[in-house]
């Protein structure tokens, strides 16, 4: 270990202990899903689909999340624009729709999940006590609590680990910051209760996991895209993007990995613009991306959601469209978080 790495690792030992000894636990079950390198392993997706299938099997959900780069400290209420925030009893003075007060994520999560409380608060279990206070709920729907980017929030005690494991770029290099792509030793995914492998089916990866940690459940998950959507909400079928010449553009970890979405469609992709992890995107941005797609003579701008999330404020072209994912896994992955759920709470 390099000293720059013991000195991270130091910092990091002491938060751990310090925060496990100070941990606390919300009255419901929580589901943390989270990962253990820095970068996009898909946990926005996965946290989506996740409180969707919750709401088929008759649970009311609850987002908690840190709320990466919104300006807004206390708990508050993510309102995605134009859909009302169901149920709440607070002060409608918590309630923000502004991505940079919010940050992308959170909109994007309540944007997508209608009617579902999306609570942006670096103290997940102060938010959840905030929920308690500010909301109604439907006591034959039994409420859960799931915790986005939750692995290393050792404050609140959770029910179910979840943990994913990107399978094009597991550990990085294998080192932890500021070095490697770790947020802690590769070990520490003895605390997970699931593992579940994202972006690719990596067998030898599964072996890995499987022989290092023996009976822990390991899944697959893939990312299917399912259309096109613009700004002001037209849709877009996976055949009506065929042969469609694309410029395409985000701010996202890995840009590499819708790069590759990308080339899966029948699209011509004349351009490909990267800009860093959550831009802030601006008039001058848009500007330069319509000229640049009038030089490559382009029909459509492709993007991601959460790139969309932060252009629907400026004025861009109708031309400019999102892709629409949906995160997938098996059945048997639900079911196995759910009994533990049910298992739990008798």
């Amino acid at each position: 270990m390099t000293p720059l790495e013991l000195l991270y690792y130091t910092g990091y030992v002491l938060k751990k202990k310090r925060s496990f000894r100070l941990q606390r636990r919300l009255p419901y079950p929580v589901i943390s899903i989270g990962n253990i390198t820095v970068g996009g392993t898909g946990k926005t997706p996965a946290t989506i689909a996740v409180a969707e299938e919750s709401i088929r099997r008759g649970f009311t959900p609850v987002i908690l999340t840190r709320g990466y780069k919104g300006k807004a400290k206390g708990p508050c209420v993510v309102s995605g624009r134009r859909l009302p925030v169901r149920n709440y009893l607070g002060d409608p003075r918590s309630i923000i729709q502004d991505v940079k007060d919010a940050g992308d994520e959170p909109v994007l999560m309540a944007e997508t999940l209608k009617g579902v409380p999306v609570i942006k608060s670096p103290n997940r279990y102060e938010g959840g006590i905030f929920v308690l206070q500010s909301f109604s709920f439907n006591a034959s729907a039994p409420l859960i609590f799931i915790l986005d980017d939750g692995f290393q929030h050792w404050g609140l005690y959770r029910d179910i680990d979840i943990v994913l494991v990107d399978g094009l770029n597991p550990f990085g290099n294998r080192r932890m910051l500021p070095l490697g792509s770790l947020r802690e030793p590769i070990k520490e995914l003895r605390r997970a209760d699931i593992l579940v492998i994202t972006r690719q089916r990596n067998e030898q990866l599964a072996v890995e996991l499987r022989g290092i940690w023996h009976g822990k459940p390991v899944y697959f998950s893939e990312y299917n895209v399912t259309g096109a959507r613009s700004r002001t909400a037209a849709e877009f079928s996976l055949e009506a993007l065929r042969d469609k010449r694309v410029l395409a553009f985000c701010g996202i970890a890995h840009p590499e990995s819708f790069e590759q979405t990308l080339s899966s469609l029948s699209v011509q992709l004349a351009g490909f613009k990267i800009y860093r992890d959550h831009h802030f995107y601006t008039s001058a941005d848009v500007d330069y991306l319509d000229r640049l797609g009038r030089s490559l003579n382009c029909d459509l701008f492709l993007t991601t959601e959460k790139d969309m999330v932060k252009l629907k404020t400026l004025k861009i072209p109708d031309t400019v469209c999102s892709l629409q994912m949906e995160w997938n896994t098996d059945a048997a992955f639900y079911d196995d978080v759910f009994k533990r759920i049910v298992a739990g709470s008798k």
